[in-house]
């Protein structure tokens, strides 16, 4: 089964949500309101609802030797468009984690790297070396 993911996050301000995905991303906007938006990300809709101040205290952990937030989302990319978008937050923007290889010469083998949106949000953008891998241990 091939099916899209929907997820809804308070966010802080919807102009500046909207900026970061539309802009920075490069993803589209769907249907919204002053007091939410659908972002489209490849596909998945991401939901923010304006709630002002909000405060989420995650720990991080260790996955290999890199420290990795424990609250952050992420999309599994082919490996062009994973190049492209990684090229596309080169041109300005900082990375939260640059790009790691995570499970090397391991089944799972993948890329990733990571970036915080405007309402603090991490989020992970990941390329498997083999597709057939995703969930194999």
């Amino acid at each position: 089964m091939n099916t899209k993911f929907h997820v809804s996050l308070p966010c802080r301000h919807i102009s500046a949500t909207r900026k970061y995905y539309e802009g920075i991303l490069g993803a589209s906007v769907g249907r919204n309101t002053a007091n939410w938006l659908d972002i489209d990300l490849f596909g998945h809709q991401i939901t923010f609802a304006k709630c002002g101040s909000f405060r989420f205290d995650y720990p991080n952990y260790s996955f290999e030797k890199t420290v990795l937030p424990s609250f952050h989302f992420g999309i599994i990319l082919e490996p062009e468009d994973w190049a492209k978008m990684k090229s596309r937050l080169g041109q300005g923007e900082d990375f939260y984690i640059p790009e790691t290889l995570f499970l090397m010469g391991k089944s799972g083998e993948h890329n990733s790297f990571f970036v915080r949106d405007p309402n603090g949000y991490v989020i992970e953008f990941k390329k498997f070396s083999v597709a057939e891998e995703i969930f194999k241990s």
